[in-house]
């Protein structure tokens, strides 16, 4: 009888923790799809502000050239 509720137990335990994987993978599924389209990776964003930093750079050259003359 222990033998058979024990077993009812851990079956019910293994099932719940089946569940809660299978709803873990949609979750990080869903994640990666979206994650994408809210954040800017890193090295992307550190590759922009160069860029910008480049032009902003370039303006002021141009401005400094001008208030020379």
């Amino acid at each position: 009888m222990f033998f058979g509720i024990s077993m009812t137990v851990v079956g019910w335990f293994a099932r719940e923790l089946w569940a809660a994987v299978k709803e873990l993978k949609v979750d990080i599924a869903k994640l990666r799809e979206d994650l994408p389209k809210e954040y800017v990776a890193r090295d992307d964003y550190r590759e922009d502000i160069r860029d910008i930093k480049t032009m902003l750079a370039k303006i002021f050259e141009k401005l400094e050239q001008k208030a020379d003359k």
